[in-house]
Formats: structure tokens, C-alpha cells, sequence
């Protein structure tokens, strides 16, 4: 089998890393955005994780030419309606100046403990929710989505993870998402369980194209 390239929809180093870890086993050469500084960014702007994914990879796919995976995902919050859903990297921008990531994801979680002040334990469930989206110009390949679900903290725990996991419980492990290692976080997160959910049709989809 010949190498395929395929473009993952972010600039993280470690998700790139993530995905292609996960998404081993083929003669793939994974690429990033970094790959391409000069593709202008495509806007997410859907009211879903599967919209804002799929927008992206379709967007990015058409940039570049590539098969391109895209993620799109944050945090459900059954006490406040679903929030803060898409806007889960974006909660607290208009609370809060900051622009470094550090900052921006303390700011989030801040502003989710103070929404839920009120809020008894057993009324903070939440997950996690990730959708992924495969795409080439012009059409979507595959998709699949995974979630874990947990509930939020009072006050944050744990400094291995980034976003929510600090104030994000899950009970079956009796930790926070930020007190996991990585292999442990990898094998019950939404992204993990998402990919690996997408791992299978990856395999049938690159027999179908190579014919083998």
C-alpha cells in the first residue's frame, strides 16, 4: 500500500500526536495545519459538534486537497441546558481579557462553577462529547462520535489536562480528568473513545480506495 496523506484540522501538536497514535497500523503520513500556514482558517460557527466538524473538515479538505480528519468537542452540562456546548472553548470570553490558553481555560471553568453554585451534586452531571468527521473535497467519508460521562466538581483538582478537566469527575475512576495520566485519560475520553469508534471504518475505507 502506497502512503496516504491525511491532514488533521488542528495546530495542536498533541493532538496530532493523539490522533495518530490511536490511528496506527496503515502507511499514513499524518499532517497538521502547521503544514499549512497559509490555508485562512475555517469558521465554526454550527449550533452542533457534528456541523462545526463536518465544516471543517469539508473546509479544510477543499483548502488543501487532502482527506482531512476534523474534531469538534467541549462539555454538556445537564443543569445548565446543554451549555457550554460549541461555545465550551469560548465560555467566558466575553468575562474575561485573557488570551493565553492557561488563562482562557481557567477563566471557563470559573465561570461554570459559578453558574452551578447553587447546584446540589446530583444535579451536576455532564459529559463530554467529541465528533469526528473524515472528508475529501466535496464529500464526507466517515464519522463517529464518542462521550464519558462524569459531573462537575466543586472546586478543581488535578493539574494533567487542560478545558474542563479539572472540574470534570468521573465517577467509575473516582478522579477528576486532570488527576488521570495520559494512557488512563486515553482509554475512557470522549476523543479516545471517538477515534476508536472510527478506527474500523478507517480500515475499510483505505481497503476500498487501495482496492487491497
Amino acid at each position: 500500500m502506497s502512503e496516504h496523506k491525511i491532514l488533521v484540522a488542528t495546530t495542536n501538536p498533541g493532538k496530532l500526536k493523539e490522533f495518530s497514535g490511536l490511528l496506527s497500523g496503515w502507511d499514513i503520513r499524518w499532517l497538521s495545519l502547521r503544514d499549512f500556514p497559509d490555508v485562512a482558517e475555517v469558521v465554526e460557527d454550527g449550533r452542533t459538534f457534528e456541523e462545526n466538524a463536518r465544516r471543517k473538515a469539508l473546509g479544510y479538505a477543499e483548502a488543501t486537497g487532502l482527506w482531512t480528519l476534523a474534531d469538534d468537542s467541549g462539555l454538556m452540562v445537564d443543569a445548565l441546558n446543554g451549555l457550554p456546548g460549541v461555545h465550551s472553548a469560548r465560555f467566558a470570553a466575553q468575562d474575561s481579557p485573557c488570551t493565553d490558553r492557561s488563562s482562557i481555560d481557567i477563566a471557563n471553568y470559573r465561570k461554570l462553577l459559578t453558574l452551578l453554585k447553587n447546584t446540589p451534586p446530583q444535579q451536576r452531571t455532564a459529559r463530554f462529547i467529541c465528533h469526528l468527521t473524515l472528508a475529501r473535497p466535496g464529500q464526507i467519508l466517515i464519522e463517529s462520535e464518542g462521550s464519558v460521562e462524569g459531573r462537575i466538581t466543586d472546586t478543581p483538582a488535578g493539574d494533567n489536562g487542560f478545558g474542563y478537566d479539572p472540574v470534570f469527575y468521573i465517577p467509575s475512576l473516582g478522579r477528576t480528568a486532570a488527576q488521570l495520566d495520559d494512557d488512563q485519560k486515553n482509554a475512557v475520553s470522549h476523543r479516545g473513545n471517538a477515534i476508536r469508534k472510527l478506527k474500523p471504518l478507517l480500515a475499510e475505507l483505505l481497503t476500498q480506495h487501495t482496492g487491497g
